[in-house]
């Protein structure tokens, strides 16, 4: 049951960054992250913590512990890895830019997944940067599906954390401006026919956290 289980959970992932012909989210997540500092006061990691909403955590957690009671980190483990090893091809859904242009990632140095006592199951991960960079002239990054299968909302109370920061940094989280008519037609349309808007459109309405330092 359990092999079968980290089956489906891995095809969902995948279906979440392949499925072409959706026209709106059948995921939800709500993100929060942290920006990790090293001992240089260069930008290292991000810290992803990714809750998905009620369907979708009884979709990974079916059959893992005692029914109606949240399972153990130990027992989510497997599951917890599957998901990772699947986000490495989609580039974990993030993407991240500092004063020099796109910045890559190097695989996860440690993962896992919770599930709270709402039953909600998180997924955890540390994501490093493949060089850690100077937030000197800013670092930015965002999360989102571009297919927009998934809808990654990050959390309106603590959205976003500095992690051993040099004093002076700050973090700001930039919102998408509010839809135009044109553009909010432009998604209706999409919904009613049932196809994905581009991946630019998905980014305008993706939330941009900015990390700036002296």
């Amino acid at each position: 049951m359990l092999a079968r289980l980290i089956s489906c959970a891995a095809f969902a992932v995948v279906l979440a960054a392949t499925a072409p012909a959706v026209a709106h989210p059948h995921v939800w997540v709500t993100v929060k992250s942290e920006v990790l500092f090293d001992k240089q006061g260069k930008v290292a990691a991000i810290g992803q913590h990714w809750t998905f909403d009620d369907m979708y955590s009884a979709f990974v957690t079916t059959g893992i512990g005692v029914s109606g009671k949240p399972a153990t980190p130990e027992q989510l483990l497997p599951v917890a890895k599957v998901n990772v090893d699947s986000l490495a091809e989609f580039d974990y859904f993030t993407v991240a830019k500092d004063g020099h242009g796109k910045v890559e990632f190097a695989k996860p140095t440690e993962y896992s997944m919770t599930e709270s006592d709402k039953l909600l199951a998180t997924l955890n991960f540390t994501l490093p940067l493949a060089t850690p960079t100077s937030a000197g002239k800013a670092f930015s990054f965002q999360v989102f599906d571009p297919t927009f299968f998934v809808d990654f909302t990050f959390d309106k109370d603590n959205p976003i954390a500095l992690v051993d920061a040099p004093k002076g940094c700050s973090v700001s989280n930039l919102k998408p401006p509010p839809l135009t008519a044109a553009e909010d037609q432009k998604l209706t349309l999409a919904a009613a026919e049932n196809f994905s808007p581009d991946v630019s459109f998905v980014i305008r309405l993706s939330d941009r956290p900015i990390v700036a330092c002296p």
